[in-house]
């Protein structure tokens, strides 16, 4: 696959996180420091922000994985940060977790599908990078738990609205207020994850939504996020302007000949 610049920003090395690249356009950022169970670290959270960056300029990008090396997703934020909190004010704490989160949640500005594999734990702020994605999808051993008041703490990072968004308001209240963790099967019956698959198949699955129209993709996202349209009225707005929009597409073409011949479509985005 060629990709448009900044090739040089995914391909590099960074530290505690990487990016491999798959047909049909697919982006997998994996987060790699397993002996802390992929917290994450200062470096991690600076390569995240400028792979982020970077994507956002891939113009064959079509969906994104993001995955964690080893037996866990992400164990949330790194604790010997937090620990040393209690010596700053709470102006100059509010500032730093405005930045952390701000890099973090970048992946919520992608223009393409997103999709979080869990396979082990997501706990706290790693749980909440899981809820900042467009789907979640988790292996036999996934976990995932947003324990913020066992800690002292209220929870952070959109977690409160992303978890509501995913869950329900009385099933986000359950968990936020208990601390209580959620296996594989718990995740699938709450909603927080909607399908699970080996990490043999994870990249499969993503390539068959990746191999979807990629401008209907993007406008449907776009009409979901970051919420659903309030009312049917504003629905019908929205999807009157962007349908349209779609059935002047050589892409619409393809699909419907596609449906016609019986086999797969091969979209090229236009």
């Amino acid at each position: 696959m060629t990709l448009a610049p900044p090739v040089s920003d995914l391909t590099a090395q960074h530290d505690h996180l990487y990016v491999r690249w798959h047909e049909p356009g697919i982006a997998e950022v994996v987060l790699a420091n397993p002996a802390q169970r992929n917290a994450m670290s200062g470096p991690m959270t600076a390569a995240w922000s400028t792979v982020m960056t970077a994507l956002s300029e891939v113009t064959e990008l079509r969906a994104v994985l993001v995955r964690g090396e080893g037996p866990a997703f992400c164990a949330g934020g790194d604790l010997g940060w937090l620990a040393d909190g209690g010596s700053e004010s709470v102006d100059t704490l509010s500032r730093r977790m405005d930045r952390f989160y701000g890099h973090w949640l970048s992946i919520t500005e992608l223009s393409v599908p997103t999709v979080a594999f869990i396979e082990g734990p997501a706990i706290g702020a790693g749980a909440a990078i899981a809820l900042a994605c467009d789907i979640r999808w988790v292996g036999e051993r996934a976990r995932f738990s947003v324990p913020f008041t066992r800690l002292g703490l209220h929870a952070g990072m959109g977690t409160t609205f992303l978890l509501t968004q995913a869950v329900g308001a009385a099933m986000a209240r359950d968990l936020l207020l208990s601390s209580r963790s959620l296996d594989a099967d718990g995740m699938l019956a709450a909603g927080v994850a909607t399908r699970q698959v080996t990490a043999e198949q994870v990249l499969g699955e993503v390539a068959a939504i990746a191999a979807n129209a990629p401008l209907a993709m993007r406008l449907t996202k776009r009409g979901l996020s970051p919420a659903p349209p309030a009312s049917l009225a504003e629905a019908l707005r929205w999807e009157g302007v962007v349908q349209p929009v779609t059935m002047t597409t050589q892409d619409v073409q393809e699909g419907l000949r596609a449906a016609r011949e019986r086999r797969d479509p091969v979209f090229e985005g236009r």
